[in-house]
């Protein structure tokens, strides 16, 4: 347990309203080595992937709990989809912030927010947790969590480009978080992502942000796509994958080891 609340500990709203520009990290092995390497990296935040993974909630737990004690990274934790219950156990894990995939429309993000917010501003429930520690500090993590907890909306869609300005509109959406891969299949050009129609649907995403004062980020997949997303314009990235960081590393030391001379 801590000694103050875990809100005092939470920045990446702050950093994010503050166009900082986080660094993000991305786990989705269930590996708590993986999670607590990434949380003592300096990374600003790491996403703990609960939608494309079998990770229960209990391993999600896990993983904030090893990235909390490798330093002061925040954990994010993507949920399966965008219902109540499910953003209300990730919050009580103690994550720092909440990511939903596939949001179509502003009624979708304003669940979404709601579900973050203890009334009388949403419908989160209050019970003992991990987050306010198990009871020690469940008035002061109450009474902060609505103004600390991040929201974090996934344009992946048609659909969700189409209404990306009333989305990023909504009260309390923090940030409009691009999914590469789902958003070029939707469009039809699935991988393509110099494709005119996949990057006039960027041009919209982030123009509705920019009208609407928050940050676009996305995942970037390896250094190649770290520049090209950088280039592109947007304002933070996740620069990979536990499963993508022991893909390459274990694909670049094999293949260095076979070009030597033997």
């Amino acid at each position: 347990m801590t000694d103050r609340p875990r809100t005092e500990g939470m920045e990446l709203r702050e950093k994010l309203a503050a166009d900082e520009a986080p660094i993000g990290s991305w786990v989705s092995l269930g590996s708590t080595a993986a999670a607590e390497v990434a949380g003592g990296l300096g990374f600003d935040f790491v996403v703990a992937d609960t939608e494309h993974t079998p990770l229960s909630v209990e391993s999600a737990g896990e993983l904030v709990r090893a990235v909390d004690a490798a330093g002061d990274t925040d954990t994010v934790v993507r949920v399966p989809e965008n219902d109540t219950t499910e953003v209300k156990r990730a919050l009580d894990l103690g994550a720092a912030g909440v990511m939903a995939p596939n949001i179509e429309s502003a009624g979708a993000a304003e669940a979404l927010v709601s579900a973050t917010r203890y009334p009388p501003e949403g419908v989160r429930g209050v019970a003992g947790s991990r987050a306010n520690d198990y009871g020690t500090h469940t008035k002061a993590y109450f009474e902060n969590a609505n103004e600390s907890i991040a929201v974090i909306p996934q344009i992946e869609s048609a659909a969700g480009v189409e209404h990306a300005d009333e989305i990023a509109a909504v009260d309390g959406v923090d940030t409009l978080f691009v999914g590469p891969a789902d958003l070029s299949a939707s469009l039809g050009c699935f991988g393509e992502y110099d494709d005119p129609t996949f990057l006039d649907a960027l041009d919209r995403v982030f123009a509705a942000a920019e009208e609407a004062g928050v940050p676009v980020g996305t995942l970037a997949t390896g250094p190649t796509e770290i520049d090209s997303w950088h280039e592109r314009g947007f304002d933070y990235l996740i620069v990979g994958t536990d499963i993508g960081y022991l893909r390459q590393g274990a694909k670049a030391a094999k293949e260095h080891y076979e070009s030597l001379s033997r």
